[in-house]
């Protein structure tokens, strides 16, 4: 079974990420032993809601969902409505009201646009979250994508008030599509997943939010980063060497221009030894 969960997962993790769910759903018809397996472990792209209630826009995933409803960040209720739902204690929704202010701030800075949506719950020795942002990408005609991130994060404080233990799991799906008359339909997509782990000082000017909001833009530079190199660069390489951006003939000149240079170059050492 183990051996079976992996390999399941290595292939959901190499396939396209806009497909997740059309794959992660013929998987599980395959092989239906490991639909809860598969379902806690692979994340599927974000969705977006509306709350009824003030209007804006919310993000939608398994940490803010009971049953079928999920609880809205900025009014603090369930939709469809449900009486029972979990709820954060007092002080972590105040918490996490302050942190949906802060990371829309930070979502606008970075990426003028999309939906982020920040969750809290309670732990026995602190509390964890998940930050999540969504940006859906159609600034051109000819070029689609989607960039959905989930940060969940892990806070033990310790008894002296002063420091928190923060430890952080970091997933980014990424993905971009093109269709053009000229060269036809491109995908070009794929998930990085991150972890990291820390102790920091809390204190009036180093609260949580701003301990985590370093953390999740440090690890999100990391991850943008690390994607242009890997897909974005390696693609590029390939394709230079399949085509040149040079005419046939101009290469070929180029390269007896090239060959003549080198060769008078020998032939000059040459004659220089033979002089001496």
């Amino acid at each position: 079974m183990g051996d079976q969960f992996d390999c399941a997962l290595d292939l959901m993790r190499r396939l396209p990420p806009q497909q997740i769910e059309k794959n992660l759903s013929d998987l599980i018809d395959l092989v239906p032993s490991l639909c809860e397996d598969l379902l806690s472990s692979v994340d599927q792209p974000l969705k977006i809601a509306k709350d009824q209630e003030t209007g804006q826009d919310y993000v939608l995933c398994d940490y803010n969902r009971d049953g079928d409803s999920y609880r809205s960040p900025w009014s603090n209720t369930y939709y469809p409505p449900l009486d029972d739902g979990q709820m954060p204690s007092e002080r972590l929704r105040k918490l996490e009201h302050d942190a949906n202010l802060a990371f829309d701030q930070y979502r606008e800075m970075y990426f003028e646009g999309g939906v982020s949506s920040v969750y809290f719950w309670d732990l026995d020795h602190g509390f964890a979250g998940v930050i999540l942002i969504k940006k859906i990408g159609n600034g051109s005609k000819k070029i689609n994508g989607c960039w959905d991130s989930l940060h969940v994060v892990e806070v033990q404080e310790k008894s002296s008030g002063r420091t928190s233990h923060y430890k952080m799991t970091s997933t980014t799906m990424l993905w971009l599509q093109t269709n053009e008359t000229g060269s036809g339909t491109m995908n070009l997509g794929g998930s990085l997943t991150r972890q990291i782990e820390q102790d920091a000082v809390v204190n009036e000017n180093n609260s949580h939010i701003v301990n985590i909001g370093k953390m999740v833009e440090e690890m999100e530079n990391k991850i943008r980063n690390t994607l242009n190199e890997i897909y974005f660069s390696k693609t590029k390489d390939i394709v230079n060497s399949l085509r040149s951006v040079e005419p046939l003939t101009d290469s070929k000149q180029n390269e007896i221009m090239k060959h003549r240079i080198e060769l008078a170059s020998v032939l000059q050492k040459r004659h220089n030894k033979s002089d001496n």
